[in-house]
C-alpha cells in the first residue's frame, strides 16, 4: 500500500485545495497535499483476486452496504492559510488601519448562502501567530458580525472536515466487517431502513406526507440529542470550542450577537432553554395555587395569563424573524474578481450599450466549453441508435383531433381529449412505452421528454386551442426581444436583479458548492437575473414547496460586469438542459413565423465571498466555466480503478466523502444526470474487478406508487367511507369493527410492496459517469427559476390586461386572485413531471417538510364534519387577508355586484315594467351564457390559470370556468376602485354603441324624484299618510329628502295607484333584495376570509331570508305603517312574506333617497350582530338541509342512502286559508310532524320536530363542539336571553 500515491486534485479528496499533512499509508517526495495523521483504526478492507483487469458484466451491478452515518460525511481538515490582501477599489472607502498590522482571513465561510450585509470589521490584532491550529479560536478569526435569520437546521449525521477520520461512538468500527459479506435480498431493505422514511417531494400526494414525515423529525431530534450528549461534545465544550460536526452551524450562529465570543452565546443559548424551563415550571406551580383557591376563576386567569405569554413570545418570534428577512433582503454593493485576460472595459473596445467586452481568449474559452461539454449529450445521444417508440391509441387520438374539426368553438359539446374509458388503458401503454426505452439509466429513475410526462403527454389539447393560453406558454402581449451581443455584457440595455429564496429551509446545505480561486474560497449563494425590462410592478413570487410557505425575491442590486451573453447562455444550456433536463421552460415564446429573439431572462451563478468592509466580491462568469471545466473528469477513471479498488479504507473514505451529493451525469443516458449519495467499492466476485457502485435516493413518481394505483385508491376511499359511517353510528357492531381492520391492513400491505413504495434505492455503476462539479444546492435554487420567470411573465402580460379592462389594478395579486380557476394548485412554471424528476434526481436528499394541514385546511371544504368546523367560526372585527388561492370567494362577490347593477339600471330604465319583467331581463344579462360572451370580449381565456388537463377541455366546461372569472374579475375591480369603476366596466361591455352605453350609464331619476328634485317634505303637512311615517323616522334617526318614496315603500300591492306613491312596493322589493345581496355579501366577503363560497351562501341565506327580514321588521314596528287599502284601519297581522318585502322596500327607499353608505349602516345595526347568534346556534341551515344531513351521516355501506320523506296528511280551511299537516319518515319509521298555512312551511316545521325528537348522533356532535368552542360565549348568550324574557313579563 505505500507504494500508491493519492492525488487528491480537480475535485477529489480535500475539497478546498488546501495543503494536508501526509499519512502512513504513503510518502511522496515531494509532497504537494500533505494530511494530518489519521487516528483511524486499521484498514480492514483486503480486496481479493487483484491481479487482472477485466471489464465489468454490463448486467452485473455490485450493492453497496452503507457506511456509518458520521463516517460517510467525514473529509480531511486541512490547516488554515496565512493571510491574504487583495487590492481592494476605492469603493466603498476602507476604513484606516495601520500599516503593520493584518487581519486574519477566513479560512473556510459558513456552509450558507448569506444575502446580507455585513459592517465593517472592527479593530484587529496587530500580528497573526504563525502557527495557529484549526478551528482557530473564534475571536481571533471571526470578528462581529450582524444578526442574520436563524441557521437552518442540518442534516444531523454531517460532519465538518476534521483532521483526521473518527467513527461515531454510537457505531462499532466492526460494523464494516459486515461489508464483506455475500449479496442478499436483506441488503436492499437495509439501504431502504437507513434512508429518512420521509423523503418526497410536494405534489406527489399529500397522504405519504402525513404518514412519514412526523417520523423524519422526530428522527432528526433524537440524533441532535444523542451528539449533544455524547463524551466528545461535552469535551470539546468543555475546552470552549465547538466539535467539527457542529461548526458549520456556529459559523452562522456567531453573528447573532455581536460583541461576545461563540462559545459565551452558545453557553448563553444554553441557560435561555434552561431558564425557559424554569418559567414554564413556576407558571404551572402558579397556576396549581391558583386552582386551589377558586375552581372556576382560576381555570380562566390560567388560561388569559398563557394565552398572554404565548402571545409575547410569538410576537418576539415574529419581530425576530421579520429583523433577519429585511437584513437578507437589503442590497450590497459588490464587485468583480480580476479578468484583465478575458475581458476588456477599455472604452475604445465597447460595442453600443456595453461595459465590457469579451477578448480573444474568452473566446477560446467559449469554444471550448462547447466541444467539450455543450456538445458532449449531442454526441453521446447521436452515437446511439435511434429508437423509434411504439405507437398508442393515445397518439392516434391525438393525431384525428388535430386533424379534423379543431375543437370548434360553437360545437358545445366537443371534447379534445380521448374518452375516459380508454383513459386508463392509453396511461398504462404511455408508461410501457417510458419502460421501454433502451436508454434508461435505471428502471426506477425517471427521466425527461420534451412535451412529454410521466404518464404521456403533457398536451391534451387540440390544435385550435393550443395556439393560446398561459398553459402552453403564450403570455398575450409579448414582443419578441431584440438579440443580445454575445460576446458583451449587455449591461446598458439588462436590469439587474439578485434572487434570494427565504425561508432559507432546504436551501442551505451542509454541502455547498465551493470555488476556489485565488487563495478564497466562493460560495454558491443563488443566481442573478438580468432582465430586458424592468421589473416592476410585479409583486413577490410566493410558491408552495415541500410543505413550506417560500417567497422568492428578486432584488434590483449593482450588476456583476465581468460577463458575456454567451457565456451565460452556455451555463444556462449545460445546466438546464444537460444536468437538470428542463426541456419544456421556454424563455424566449412562442417561435411565430420563424421569428425567435433573444432569451427574456440571463442567468448568472453568484459564487461570492464577503469583503471585510462589508460588501461582496463575486466570482466572474468565466472563472465558474473554467471551474466546470476542470471538475469535469471520469469519477472511476478506467486506468486507475485498479489502484482505486487497493486504497486504504481511510483514503477510499476520503473520496466517496467529497463524491457525497454530488450531481455526476452520464451523457446520453435517460435520465443523464444523478446525485450521489452513497459510493461503494466493494467486490463480490475475486476473477472480476467491477467499477464502483453509486447508490443513490430516490423517489417514484405518484403515477407508479401506491398513491397513483387504482386500487389503493378504490380501497382507500371506501376506508374513509366506512370509518365515517362508524363514527356517525350510534351503534357500531363487531363485525363493521373487523371489516374495518381489514381495510386498514390491506391497504398497509400495498404500501409495503416493494413495486409500490415510494422510496426507491438505486445502484448504478460508475462506469461512464463524469463528475459535474454541481451539488444538489444549486439544482434546489435553479428549480425556482422557472416559477419566478413564469410568475414574473404573467404579471407582465397582465398589464395588457389592464388596458382592455380600462383600469389599473395597484394591488396586483387581487388580479392575479381574480384569474386563478379553483383547478390551478402548484406553479412548477413549466412541466410539473419535469419539475419533480429533476428534484428527485438532483435535488438535495432529504429535504425538511413543513405541516400539510396548515396549507390544505384552508382548501378543504367537503365533509360533514369541516361544514361543521368552518361554520362554527364567528366572524373577524380585524379581518386577515384569506387564504383561499383561488377566485370562488371573488366570484362570490362578483355575482352579487352584477346583479345589483343590473337590478339597479333595468330599475330606472323601465319605470313602468313590473316587478316580474324586470326579473326576466336581469335573468338574462347575468346568466353564464351571456357572462362567457362579456368573458371572451376581454379575452379572459388567454389569462385565465387553470390545470394543464381535461377538466376545461370541453367548451361548455371551458364557458362556465370564463364565466366565473368574469364575476371575479368585476369583484376584484369592485373591491379596489369602488363601485363606479365596476358600472363603467360592465357598461363597456354590455354595449359596443357608444349612445347606448350612455343610455345604460346615464339613467334617469326616479318619477317621485322627477316631480319633486329637491324634496317632497312640504307636503307632509297636507297627507295624514305622511305624517305617521314621520314617526317612524324619528325612531330609526333617518330624515327622508322624498318623503314620498318611503309612503311608496309601505304601499302594498292591494292598494290601487294614487297620486301621493304612483305604485306599490312591488318593485322597490325587487331592487332593494339586490341591495341587500350586494351589502351582506360585501360584509361577509370580507369579515369571513377562511369561508368558502358555499359557505358563504349559507350565512348570507340566513341573513337575508323571509324569516330574518321579518323579524327585523316586527322589531322595527313597520307593520304599523304599513299601507292598506283597509278602511276600518284596524291592526291587520301580516304574513311573514309580507313583513319581508316590507323590510326590501324600505331598503330600496333608502338606497333610492340616500345612499349605498345608509344601506351599510342599517344591516351593521340590525342585521350583522345576528349572525353570532346564528352560529352558535347552528341556525345558517334550514331545517329541511340539517335533517337531510343528519339523514345521510346514518347510511348504510354498500346501500343506497336513505333520505328523509315527506308526506301530506291533512288538509283543513278553505282554499285562501288552509293549514296543511306534514309528516316526515326515514328508513320507514315516522320521525317527526309540523302544520303550517303552507306546504313548505309545514314540512320546515316537521323536519324541526324530527331534529329535536330523534337522536341523531351528528346532532350531538354538534351541540358538544359548539358547547366546547364558545362556552363563555353561550352562557352569555343565554343570560341575555334570560334578561330579555323577565323585561317582557314586567312590561
Amino acid at each position: 500500500m505505500s507504494s500508491i500515491q493519492m492525488s487528491f486534485h480537480a475535485g477529489r479528496g480535500c475539497p478546498r485545495g488546501r495543503p494536508a499533512a501526509p499519512g502512513p499509508m504513503y510518502q511522496p517526495a515531494p509532497p504537494r497535499y500533505q494530511y494530518d495523521t489519521p487516528a483511524a483504526p486499521s484498514p480492514i478492507y483486503n480486496p481479493q483476486g487483484g491481479s487482472g483487469y477485466m471489464p465489468p458484466h454490463p448486467d452485473f451491478m455490485p450493492f453497496h452496504f452503507p457506511a456509518p452515518s458520521h463516517g460517510s460525511n467525514a473529509l480531511p481538515q486541512c490547516p488554515i492559510r496565512p493571510p491574504v490582501f487583495p487590492e481592494l477599489p476605492p469603493f466603498p472607502p476602507l476604513a484606516p488601519h495601520n500599516s503593520d498590522s493584518s487581519v486574519p482571513v477566513q479560512s473556510s465561510y459558513p456552509y450558507m448562502m448569506p444575502t446580507i450585509t455585513p459592517p465593517p470589521l472592527p479593530p484587529v490584532p496587530h500580528s497573526v501567530p504563525s502557527s495557529m491550529p484549526y478551528p482557530p479560536s473564534y475571536p481571533m478569526s471571526y470578528p462581529p458580525q450582524p444578526q442574520l435569520p436563524p441557521p437552518p437546521s442540518f442534516n444531523p449525521a454531517y460532519v465538518q472536515p476534521g483532521g483526521s477520520f473518527k467513527p461515531e461512538r454510537s457505531r462499532p468500527p466492526l460494523q464494516y466487517k459486515a461489508d464483506s459479506c455475500s449479496r442478499s435480498p436483506e441488503r436492499l431493505r437495509h439501504h431502504d431502513d437507513h434512508r429518512h422514511s420521509g423523503h418526497s417531494y410536494g405534489g406527489y400526494g399529500g397522504r405519504h406526507n402525513r404518514e412519514f414525515g412526523e417520523e423524519k423529525r422526530d428522527r432528526g431530534c433524537s440524533s441532535e440529542r444523542r451528539r449533544s450528549d455524547s463524551p466528545r461534545y461535552k469535551v470539546d465544550y468543555d475546552r470552549g470550542r465547538v466539535p467539527s460536526r457542529h461548526r458549520s452551524r456556529e459559523r452562522y450562529r456567531h453573528r447573532e450577537e455581536p460583541g461576545s465570543s461563540p462559545s459565551d452565546r452558545h453557553r448563553k443559548h444554553i441557560r435561555n432553554r434552561s431558564g425557559s424551563r424554569e418559567r414554564k415550571r413556576r407558571r404551572v406551580e402558579e397556576e396549581k395555587g391558583r386552582r386551589t383557591d377558586s375552581a372556576s376563576s382560576s381555570r380562566e386567569r390560567s388560561v388569559n395569563y398563557s394565552r398572554s405569554r404565548d402571545a409575547e413570545e410569538t410576537s418576539t418570534d415574529r419581530h425576530e424573524e421579520e429583523k433577519g428577512e429585511d437584513e437578507l433582503l437589503k442590497p450590497a454593493w459588490i464587485r468583480c474578481t480580476h479578468a484583465e485576460n478575458y475581458y476588456s472595459n477599455d472604452p475604445m473596445d465597447q460595442v453600443g450599450d456595453s461595459t465590457v467586452v469579451g477578448t480573444s481568449k474568452l473566446r477560446d474559452l467559449y469554444e471550448r466549453f462547447e466541444e467539450e461539454l455543450g456538445r458532449r449529450q449531442v454526441r453521446a445521444k447521436s452515437s446511439r441508435p435511434k429508437w423509434e417508440p411504439p405507437k398508442t391509441k393515445l397518439d392516434q387520438d391525438q393525431d384525428e383531433s388535430s386533424s379534423e374539426s379543431e375543437c370548434d368553438s360553437d360545437g358545445g359539446g366537443s371534447s379534445c381529449s380521448s374518452s375516459s374509458d380508454s383513459a386508463v388503458f392509453d396511461v398504462i401503454a404511455e408508461i410501457k412505452r417510458k419502460k421501454a426505452h433502451p436508454d434508461r439509466l435505471h428502471e426506477e429513475l425517471w427521466y425527461n421528454d420534451a412535451g412529454q410526462m410521466n404518464d404521456g403527454p403533457l398536451c391534451k389539447c387540440s390544435a385550435k386551442a393550443r395556439r393560446t393560453g398561459i398553459r402552453h406558454s403564450i403570455y398575450p402581449g409579448e414582443q419578441p426581444v431584440k438579440a443580445c451581443r454575445p460576446m458583451s455584457n449587455n449591461a446598458g440595455k439588462l436590469f439587474h436583479y439578485r434572487i434570494t429564496v427565504s425561508p432559507p429551509t432546504n436551501f442551505l446545505t451542509d454541502r455547498p458548492t465551493v470555488i476556489e480561486y485565488d487563495d478564497h474560497e466562493y460560495l454558491f449563494e443563488g443566481f442573478s437575473c438580468f432582465s430586458h425590462t424592468p421589473l416592476t410592478n410585479i409583486p413577490l413570487c410566493r410558491v408552495i414547496r415541500f410543505n413550506i410557505d417560500y417567497t422568492i425575491h428578486f432584488i434590483e442590486e449593482m450588476a456583476p460586469e465581468n460577463y458575456c451573453i454567451k457565456g451565460l447562455e452556455l451555463f444556462s444550456s449545460y445546466l438546464f438542459k444537460d444536468i437538470l433536463e428542463l426541456y419544456d421552460w421556454n424563455l424566449t415564446g412562442p417561435e411565430d413565423n420563424g421569428q425567435s429573439g433573444c432569451q427574456r431572462f440571463h442567468f448568472m451563478p453568484r459564487f461570492v465571498r464577503f469583503l471585510p468592509d462589508g460588501g461582496k466580491e463575486v466570482l466572474s462568469m468565466h472563472q465558474v466555466l473554467l471551474y466546470l471545466l476542470r471538475s469535469s473528469t471520469a469519477l472511476v477513471p478506467e486506468e486507475e480503478i485498479a489502484n482505486m479498488l487497493q486504497w486504504e479504507e481511510l483514503e477510499w473514505q476520503k473520496y466517496a466523502e467529497e463524491c457525497k451529493g454530488m450531481i455526476v451525469t452520464n451523457p446520453g443516458m435517460k435520465p443523464s444526470s444523478v446525485r450521489i449519495d452513497q459510493l461503494d467499492r466493494e467486490q463480490f466476485n475475486s476473477s472480476v474487478i467491477t467499477f464502483p457502485i453509486i447508490v443513490h435516493f430516490g423517489i417514484r413518481p405518484a403515477q407508479l406508487s401506491y398513491a397513483g394505483d387504482p386500487q389503493y385508491q378504490k380501497l382507500w376511499k371506501s376506508y374513509v367511507k366506512l370509518r365515517h359511517l362508524l363514527a356517525n353510528s350510534p351503534k357500531v357492531k363487531q363485525i363493521e369493527k373487523q371489516k374495518l381492520t381489514q381495510r386498514e391492513e390491506a391497504l398497509q400491505k400495498i404500501r409495503q410492496k416493494n413495486t409500490m413504495r415510494r422510496e426507491v434505492t438505486v445502484e448504478l455503476s460508475s462506469q461512464g459517469f463524469w463528475k459535474s462539479g454541481i451539488r444538489s444546492d444549486v439544482c434546489q435554487h435553479a428549480m425556482m427559476l422557472p416559477v419566478l420567470t413564469h410568475h414574473i411573465r404573467y404579471h407582465q402580460c397582465l398589464m395588457h390586461l389592464d388596458k382592455l379592462i380600462g383600469y389599473m389594478f395597484k394591488e396586483r395579486c387581487l388580479l392575479q386572485l381574480a384569474m386563478t380557476h379553483p383547478s390551478h394548485h402548484l406553479n412548477f412554471g413549466m412541466n410539473p413531471d419535469h419539475a419533480r424528476n429533476s428534484l428527485s434526481n438532483c435535488g438535495i436528499r432529504q429535504p425538511k417538510y413543513g405541516d400539510r394541514k396548515v396549507h390544505h385546511m384552508y382548501m378543504r371544504k367537503k365533509g360533514i364534519n369541516t361544514l361543521i368546523n368552518i361554520m362554527s367560526r364567528l366572524g373577524q372585527d380585524d379581518p386577515s387577508p384569506s387564504r383561499i388561492n383561488h377566485n370562488e370567494r371573488l366570484e362570490f362577490l362578483g355575482d352579487a355586484v352584477v346583479e345589483f347593477l343590473t337590478s339597479v339600471h333595468l330599475y330606472y330604465l323601465f319605470p313602468n315594467l313590473e316587478e316580474g319583467g324586470l326579473a326576466t331581463y336581469r335573468t338574462a344579462i347575468v346568466q353564464n351564457q351571456h357572462l362567457a360572451m362579456l368573458a371572451k370580449k376581454l379575452e379572459l381565456d388567454r389569462f385565465m390559470l387553470y390545470a394543464h388537463g381535461p377538466d376545461l377541455c370541453r367548451e361548455s366546461d371551458l364557458r362556465h370556468a370564463m364565466a366565473n372569472c368574469f364575476e371575479a374579475l368585476i369583484g376584484a375591480v369592485y373591491l379596489e376602485g369602488g363601485l363606479e369603476e365596476a358600472k363603467q366596466l360592465f357598461g363597456r361591455l354590455l354595449f359596443n354603441s357608444e349612445e347606448l352605453r350612455d343610455v345604460w350609464l346615464n339613467y334617469p331619476p326616479h318619477p317621485l324624484q322627477v316631480q319633486e328634485p329637491l324634496t317632497d317634505r312640504q307636503l307632509i303637512e297636507s297627507s295624514p299618510v305622511l305624517q305617521k311615517l314621520t314617526n317612524f323616522e324619528d325612531a330609526i334617526g333617518v330624515l327622508f329628502t322624498h318623503a314620498r318614496l318611503l309612503a311608496r315603500a309601505f304601499t302594498l300591492r292591494t292598494v290601487g295607484f294614487n297620486h301621493l306613491t304612483l305604485g306599490h312596493n312591488q318593485r322597490m322589493e325587487f331592487l332593494g333584495d339586490s341591495i341587500m345581496q350586494l351589502v351582506a355579501t360585501e360584509y361577509l366577503f370580507i369579515h369571513f376570509p377562511d369561508h368558502h363560497e358555499g359557505h358563504l351562501t349559507l350565512l348570507r341565506s340566513s341573513l337575508v331570508n323571509n324569516r330574518t327580514q321579518a323579524k327585523v321588521a316586527e322589531e322595527l314596528g313597520m307593520q304599523e305603517y304599513a299601507i292598506t287599502n283597509d278602511k276600518t284601519k284596524r291592526p291587520v297581522a301580516l304574513r311573514t312574506k309580507t313583513l319581508a318585502d316590507l323590510l326590501e322596500s324600505f331598503i330600496a327607499a333608502l338606497y333610492i333617497d340616500k345612499d349605498l353608505e345608509f344601506v351599510h349602516t342599517f344591516m351593521n345595526v340590525c342585521f350583522f350582530p345576528r349572525l353570532k347568534e346564528f352560529i352558535l346556534n347552528q341556525d345558517w341551515n334550514d331545517p329541511k338541509s340539517q335533517l337531510q344531513q343528519c339523514c345521510l351521516t346514518l347510511r348504510t355501506e354498500g346501500k343506497e342512502p336513505d333520505i328523509p320523506l315527506y308526506k301530506t296528511l291533512q288538509t283543513v280551511g278553505p282554499s285562501h286559508a288552509r293549514t296543511y299537516t306534514v309528516a316526515v319518515y326515514f328508513k320507514g319509521e315516522r320521525i317527526g310532524c309540523g302544520k303550517g298555512p303552507s306546504i313548505q312551511q309545514a314540512e320546515m316545521g316537521a323536519a324541526m320536530d324530527a331534529l329535536e325528537k330523534y337522536n341523531f348522533p351528528q346532532m350531538a356532535h354538534q351541540k358538544r363542539f359548539i358547547e366546547r368552542k364558545y362556552r363563555q360565549e353561550l352562557k352569555e348568550m343565554r343570560r341575555e336571553r334570560e334578561r330579555q324574557e323577565r323585561d317582557s313579563d314586567e312590561g
